[in-house]
């Protein structure tokens, strides 16, 4: 197998992430290291090192040039020294948003294939170009869509596939925080800002890859508590074909946050609290419930709400999962390679951009709009 080497353009938070994963040879281990997880089986590739190696780096910002210096990464002096590299293969794109569609064509047409950071591009015309570029030249462009490997996720595809809960009917995917819309260029229109741009892209892709359905209807709501200039947060509404539907919610002015997954079956519910899969399915045993009595709630009497007796209910652990964050980057070198199928897809990543634009125009029509 031949090992690629890989340039970095954008040394920030991601970018110099990227750096010290592949650098130090075992990804995402040297990234962050993940806790004890009740029933995560973290099975991380650490052999990332035998795949990829770190070329070298550049930014614009001096003082991210002087960090990557410190770290010992060679650096180049501009974007068009990197691409003119011959010995580069790969070119991991960690840019602000709206300079991600010209600076991966130019990686391409240099003869470089890409690994870009979501959204990948601003808009949905501005993907299908750079897709356009990816056929012509014959380069992989892959879309960083890692979140399809949280250990929560893989959970909800496990219960969802498995039919754990029955058949499933109504799904919330959410993130909450309250610090506000970031203060860097996320908060900046012209840059591609935004939480659906930010966080949104990861709940959505993750959920059309979870429901083999088309999308029948969209209705959304943003918020602006914190940043005028784009979203600070969104309520997406989703109808699939099935009539199953979907809640799709970012907010960072919240400071009590909501279960991070809340799913609803015939035969049972699955509730997700947090990253650290803290939550529990509650099964259905029998709809026979005879002995129910009502209960006193608030000013009246209601047996329809009433708690069900325990034999007719049983509460079960979360389902055990593998994972291993480094698969992306392993498949990656393995896609290069021709070695395996290219795992997330640009148009995976070009029906999202559609579902954010469809639910963009929701919210400024203040009505539902058809998506597919």
């Amino acid at each position: 197998m031949k090992k690629l080497r890989v340039g970095i353009v954008g040394c920030g938070g991601m970018g110099g992430g990227h750096a010290i994963a592949i650098a130090s040879g075992t990804g995402y281990a040297a990234w962050n290291e993940m806790p004890e997880l009740p029933g995560i089986d973290h099975s991380i590739d650490t052999d990332i090192g035998k795949k990829l190696e770190l070329a070298g780096v550049y930014d614009i910002d001096h003082a991210r040039m002087d960090w990557a210096k410190r770290h010992g990464f060679n650096l180049y002096e501009s974007y068009e020294a990197m691409l003119q590299d011959q010995t580069i293969d790969i070119i991991v794109v960690a840019t602000p948003n709206h300079l991600h569609h010209d600076m991966s064509i130019a990686a391409m047409r240099s003869g470089k294939h890409v690994l870009c950071e979501k959204p990948v591009t601003v808009t949905s015309a501005e993907l299908e170009s750079v897709i356009a570029v990816s056929k012509e030249t014959g380069r992989v462009f892959y879309p960083r869509m890692n979140r399809r490997w949280d250990p929560d996720f893989k959970q909800v595809q496990k219960i969802y596939q498995e039919k754990l809960i029955g058949d499933v009917y109504r799904i919330e995917s959410r993130v909450h925080g309250s610090r506000g819309i970031p203060g860097d260029w996320r908060g900046k229109k012209e840059y591609g800002g935004g939480m659906m741009l930010d966080w949104g892209v990861h709940l959505l892709d993750r959920l059309l890859m979870l429901i083999p359905e088309r999308v029948n209807q969209v209705y959304c709501t943003i918020t602006n508590i914190t940043n005028k200039d784009v979203d600070d947060g969104f309520t997406m509404n989703l109808l699939f074909e099935s009539g199953l539907t979907a809640v799709v919610e970012v907010g960072t002015c919240n400071f009590i946050n909501l279960p991070m997954w809340y799913i609803a079956g015939t035969q049972g519910t699955c509730m997700i609290n947090d990253w650290f899969s803290k939550g529990k399915i509650v099964q259905l045993k029998s709809w026979e419930d005879k002995d129910t009595t009502p209960i006193m709630a608030g000013a009246g009497l209601t047996k329809t709400m009433a708690p069900r007796q325990e034999n007719s209910v049983k509460e079960i652990p979360l389902p055990k999962v593998v994972f291993d964050n480094n698969e992306l980057y392993s498949n990656l070198a393995d896609t290069i390679n021709g070695e395996a199928e290219q795992i997330v897809k640009p148009e995976e990543a070009l029906r999202v951009l559609k579902l954010i634009e469809a639910g963009l125009l929701s919210a400024r029509l203040h009505k539902s709009v058809n998506f597919e």
